[in-house]
């Protein structure tokens, strides 16, 4: 993957979180609801900020391992 490509996908990587963790989207898991007993406002954070990251370690990890193979 070149290095411009990987940034590109590091900067989509960041819109979208920015995007989801934002006040107006968050607002709409802001219920007094519970899933599995957390709150669903805390959970929807938690696993939107858990796929960023794992999404942001497949970039760099695939980036990492066309580097090695060269």
């Amino acid at each position: 993957m070149k290095p411009s490509l990987k940034n590109h996908y590091l900067w989509v990587t960041f819109l979208i979180g920015m995007f989801f963790l934002n006040y107006p989207v968050l607002s709409i898991y802001n219920l007094p609801k519970f899933w599995f007993g957390i709150p669903i406002l805390y959970f929807m954070i938690f696993t939107l900020w858990m796929l960023l990251i794992s999404i942001t370690y497949l970039i760099i990890k695939t980036t990492s391992k066309e580097k090695d193979d060269k």
